[in-house]
């Protein structure tokens, strides 16, 4: 899994989701789009799918999705 976030150009807040595929997968999806110059496709772990021209994104972000911690200890 990884987390993705998309700043898109001429809009002012992010894109930011969980996506099931591996970050390499994500970035191999930028990778086809902008050179292509066609869309960008991803989909979340709900199912959500998120398209993106690929003209418009400003950066994109990809990390590995951390463990959530709960609770007040280190």
């Amino acid at each position: 899994m990884a987390h993705v976030r998309i700043a898109v150009t001429d809009v002012i807040s992010e894109i930011s989701f969980e996506s099931a595929d591996s970050p390499k997968d994500v970035k191999s999806a930028i990778d086809k789009a902008i050179a292509s110059g066609t869309t960008l496709a991803l989909t979340d772990t709900k199912g959500r799918e998120f398209i993106v021209p690929a003209a418009k994104i400003g950066y994109v972000e990809i990390g590995e999705q951390s463990e959530r911690r709960v609770g007040f200890g280190k």
